[in-house]
């Protein structure tokens, strides 16, 4: 229920000083690893949200409770892919996927910060939300321990699109972590909607930033 009371928490700034010339990389250290992200003012999907410094942290924090280890994880609206690399490098294999125009750099910062490690190699996929997810990841061979979203949930016109998704990938057995900035009443909405179709729990919250960060399983029948 909603009704367990979080953990507060902050968003540590753990990312270390650079000297670089270069305004688009930043550098983060998550599981004793320095990860390197090159963001892209181009879209939305290319910048390192709030959300995903909360989940990265909490995945590396809570490692006895979510073991990614040999685990398959998704996400959904992977972005930067800063995430997928975290729960890369705790051991998962990870699928990263977004829309088309944002998979160049997503595959490159996947790429570059998982090469030449001993990690399941992940893999970066084209998902657009609600659309053809029967014939790209078809349900007889696509099953997910963990579904990871961070910063979906904005003003968009994707949100039905979006939780459908969510309903798609989510089958008995796997938990959907979704951290999220709550800024306005429509990123209330979802969470009510999200609420009414699964066991919805508020893991930890973030004050500063706003940001919740929810994990939801399907209801048995």
């Amino acid at each position: 229920s909603l009704t367990d009371s979080p953990v507060i928490l902050r968003i540590l700034q753990n990312w270390v000083p650079r000297v670089s010339h270069y305004f688009d990389k930043e550098h983060y250290t998550y599981a004793g690893h320095q990860i390197v992200i090159q963001e892209s003012i181009e879209y939305f999907g290319a910048v390192v949200w709030p959300g995903a410094l909360a989940l990265s942290q909490y995945l590396e924090s809570n490692q006895e409770q979510f073991n990614l280890k040999d685990k398959k994880v998704l996400e959904i609206g992977a972005g930067t892919g800063l995430v997928s690399i975290v729960a890369c490098i705790l051991g998962a294999y990870v699928t990263a996927t977004d829309l088309p125009e944002v998979l160049e750099n997503l595959s490159y910062n996947i790429s570059r910060n998982t090469q030449n490690t001993n990690m399941h190699k992940p893999e970066v996929r084209k998902l657009v939300w609600g659309e053809g997810l029967n014939e790209d990841f078809p349900v007889s061979t696509h099953h997910y321990d963990f579904v990871l979203a961070t910063d979906v949930v904005y003003h968009h016109a994707a949100l039905d699109s979006l939780l459908a998704t969510m309903e798609y990938f989510c089958k008995p057995g796997t938990v959907l972590l979704w951290a999220n900035k709550f800024r306005f009443s429509t990123d209330y909405e979802f969470l009510e909607k999200l609420s009414s179709i699964f066991n919805t729990t508020i893991l930890a919250e973030f004050p500063e930033s706003n940001v919740k960060l929810l994990k939801a399983t399907a209801r048995e029948n």
